[in-house]
């Protein structure tokens, strides 16, 4: 059996009951460790948590070669950890399928994910949220025309755009909010942008603003999220104006 476990958004108490228990009966317990991160948390606390060993995999042992994975959910109970929810990145898909084809049985443990937790802390609704994009490192310069395709599309719509901001774990790069802004008021847009400052955290911080006030602002420690609003319904306004912080 191998088992996609969502650990939730923040730290070891953000997961599932079912999850934790999943984790804890499971033989091998392995941490993907490049999509993303629990904010709150280092592996050494989750090992301490859940009472078990855990081996980190990188991204080539994921997407390129598994084996070590799919070898010990075939000889018993395997629990692949991932911040979030399993299934929001591709590769997790792929690996399933993998594992699928060899007669492997899977399951998927759900966690809180950024998506849903964009529309908690924010009162936007979800049904309004068109195609996300991601805000990448490189090209420092200027940004992939996609994302601002993107966020235009929507935009003409009505629709919200989910926009994640860039990590690049094995050296410890976490795009800021500020930085984010920063790179999308190079593509001569002032749009008002929401910033979301660890999600699933006690004290998350959620800043409403136009892009160059979010730009010269410190939002504190990582993960970070933004949210460029599309058309907002009269109760999404109240919304934002009730539960973020306005900077327009």
């Amino acid at each position: 059996m191998l088992s996609f476990v969502g650990l939730g958004l923040y730290d070891v108490k953000s997961i599932t009951v079912r999850g934790a228990e999943v984790i804890r009966e499971a033989d091998f317990v392995f941490l993907e460790n490049y999509t993303s991160k629990l904010g709150g948390s280092e592996v050494e606390e989750l090992e301490k948590y859940y009472g078990k060993n855990i081996e980190i995999l990188q991204r080539e042992d994921v997407e390129v070669n598994p084996e070590k994975v799919l070898e010990a959910a075939k000889e018993g109970e395997v629990a692949i950890l991932i911040a979030g929810d399993p299934m929001i990145a591709t590769t997790h898909v792929d690996l399933r399928l993998r594992a699928n084809v060899r007669g492997i049985e899977t399951e998927v443990i759900h966690g809180t994910s950024a998506s849903t937790a964009a529309c908690g802390l924010t009162g936007l609704q979800n049904y309004r949220f068109g195609k996300s994009t991601t805000v990448p490192f490189e090209p420092v310069e200027k940004l992939p025309d996609s994302v601002y395709q993107t966020i235009e599309g929507n935009r003409e719509r009505g629709l919200h755009t989910l926009v994640y901001l860039d990590i690049k774990i094995e050296q410890n790069k976490y795009m800021k909010g500020n930085e984010a802004a920063k790179k999308l008021m190079g593509i001569g847009e002032d749009w008002i942008g929401i910033i979301i400052a660890r999600a699933g955290s006690k004290n998350p911080r959620v800043v409403t603003g136009r892009l160059e006030k979010l730009s010269k602002m410190d939002f504190g420690k990582p993960l970070h999220l933004m949210v460029i609003p599309g058309e907002l319904h009269h109760m999404e306004m109240e919304a934002l104006e009730s539960f973020t912080e306005m900077h327009l």
